[in-house]
């Protein structure tokens, strides 16, 4: 079952409208969709290596596109819509902390994220809500999201034929290990919700006090 759906997987993935399936996964996911674009990625970048860094690229722009709309959530919307969203996607926990390292850190959060399994929608969210400044949002999103996106790009473009050999070889276990990594994301975001012991962090260990609006 997992073999034949892996091998639908990859023809579509060479369709002549997977980009843009690509395109609106990419963008979904960086304000409410659950499921990362990362796996069609793969997989499109499996079937056309050639395209790899292209598809990458298409990512990078949706998802920062995308990510203007979660900030848009968290701006303007944030009571009516932003609340029952944080709370589908088991998140609402996360937010107090996320909302103080990005009031105290700022861009550089963003940036980090890029190579982290946080979901970007829980960092797009935020930042409407913090009111981050708009440029600079977008400017640490395109670096955030090109080095979740354009890295992998890159490895299938240059191992494409061997990753796909291994992937053909090892389907259950590469199956298994994406689940692990968007179920580690989740975890390391409910993390920002839990306590600490370290002094620096105090402030950020006080989720009552951060909630408001600045």
């Amino acid at each position: 079952m997992l073999r034949r759906l892996y091998d639908w997987t990859v023809s579509k993935a060479a369709h002549p409208h997977a980009e843009w399936w690509l395109a609106l996964v990419a963008f979904l996911e960086a304000s409410f969709f659950p499921v990362p674009p990362h796996p069609l990625l793969g997989l499109m970048c499996l079937a056309e290596p050639k395209r790899a860094l292209r598809y990458a690229v298409i990512a990078t722009g949706a998802s920062v596109i995308g990510g203007l709309l979660g900030y848009a959530i968290g701006h303007f919307l944030y009571d009516s819509v932003g609340v029952q969203l944080l709370a589908f996607l088991h998140l609402s926990e996360s937010f107090p902390r996320a909302a103080c390292y990005l009031r105290e850190y700022g861009v550089e959060i963003i940036v980090i994220k890029g190579a982290t399994p946080i979901p970007f929608k829980l960092i797009t969210l935020t930042a409407g809500f913090i009111g981050m400044p708009l440029i600079p949002f977008i400017l640490a999103s395109i670096v955030s999201r090109a080095i979740s996106f354009v890295s992998m790009g890159l490895l299938f473009r240059v191992f494409g034929a061997p990753i796909k050999r291994f992937i053909d070889k090892y389907l259950g276990l590469v199956t298994i290990g994406v689940v692990v990594i968007i179920i580690s994301g989740f975890v390391a975001a409910a993390m920002l919700g839990g306590g600490g012991n370290n002094a620096s962090n105090e402030k950020c260990n006080r989720p009552a006090a951060l909630i408001a609006k600045p």
